[in-house]
């Protein structure tokens, strides 16, 4: 007769679980499983690595869950599947949890405190909840070897990537582009989508928005706003919610069938005299209409009234290619 399973007239998943994980302690099930069924080679599986500077949520059960369902599927059609555990050790969010920890900037680092005391401080803060992690790896019957991972902040680990892109740079994989990203004048680097989606990183706020002049260069492409005669400098009016980016920017978008005008005024903050291309709608919005009737040589600056005159209008295909 074969070996009965237990019965269980009130079903407890909780202790359930504790008797499972019981079981596979006492059998050492896992390791067990990887030696014994290997009759298809290698499933090489390596986890995509938490941080350990944070605790785990109930996001990471769920896709460990995903990552066991599939290692144990490839054990039971024979391959050995070692499934190799690793922490992610870097990022910003370590970085600037440790400088505000020790109460310093960027610009500390090499003064205040060393780079080698910094870096260690930063190596201690990253593994802070690895208790917790391993703990949690446990209680939901993850199995993964956690005795050897491989760790980001290792030389082993930056050498091979450096060599990987290395191979990828020798067969023409790698190409130089352009992307406009968040920035954190802070770190004095970009942001990535995981970084400003963590809590506490970004909130909306209300905020004073910013209107940046991009100055032209005279050339025979932009030569038509100056009208053969203007001495002045002709710029694009840009607005934009994001003022961070400006940094990083590299080019303006027109829309080729948006009419463009040039309007003549006063710098409102300067007072200097100005000349600006703006979209054609966007003029009530920049140039109050009641101002447009009022002389130039009455214009003082620091007055609230300023005047301006519209002298040219074009499409945005004509201003495609100016620098």
């Amino acid at each position: 007769m074969g070996k009965r399973f237990p019965e269980y007239k009130g079903l407890d998943l909780s202790q359930v679980n504790k008797e499972i994980l019981k079981t596979w302690d006492e059998n050492d099930t896992f390791q067990r499983s990887i030696r014994e069924i290997n009759g298809k080679g290698e499933f090489v599986f390596y986890e995509g690595p938490p941080s350990a500077n944070g605790i785990p949520g109930i996001h990471h059960v769920m896709a460990r869950t995903i990552k066991d369902a599939i290692c144990r599927f490839k054990t039971q059609c024979g391959y050995e599947v070692k499934r190799k555990a690793g922490w992610d050790t870097h990022g910003l969010p370590v970085e600037l949890g440790v400088e505000t920890a020790l109460g310093i900037t960027k610009e500390d680092i090499g003064t205040k405190i060393s780079i080698e005391d910094y870096n260690k401080e930063c190596r201690i803060a990253v593994m802070k909840y690895t208790d917790l992690w391993e703990d949690l790896t446990r209680k939901m019957g993850y199995w993964v070897n956690m005795e050897h991972p491989y760790v980001t902040y290792d030389n082993r680990y930056i050498e091979t990537l450096w060599w990987l892109l290395q191979q990828l740079y020798k067969n023409g994989h790698l190409y130089k582009g352009y992307t406009i990203q968040p920035y954190s004048p802070a770190a004095g680097t970009g942001l990535s989508s995981h970084e400003l989606n963590l809590p506490g990183c970004y909130r909306d706020v209300k905020d004073t928005t910013c209107i940046a002049l991009f100055k032209l260069i005279r050339d025979k492409k932009s030569e038509f706003l100056y009208n053969g005669i203007d001495t002045a400098d002709v710029h694009i009016m840009a607005w934009t919610t994001t003022p961070w980016t400006l940094p990083s920017n590299t080019a303006l978008a027109v829309g080729k069938d948006i009419t463009y005008i040039k309007v003549r005024s006063f710098n409102p903050y300067s007072g200097d005299p100005i000349t600006v291309i703006i979209a054609k709608d966007l003029l009530s919005a920049l140039f109050p209409d009641s101002n447009s009737d009022l002389e130039f040589s009455g214009y003082k600056p620091g007055d609230k009234k300023i005047p301006f005159r519209v002298s040219g209008e074009f499409t945005g295909a004509r201003l495609e290619g100016i620098n």
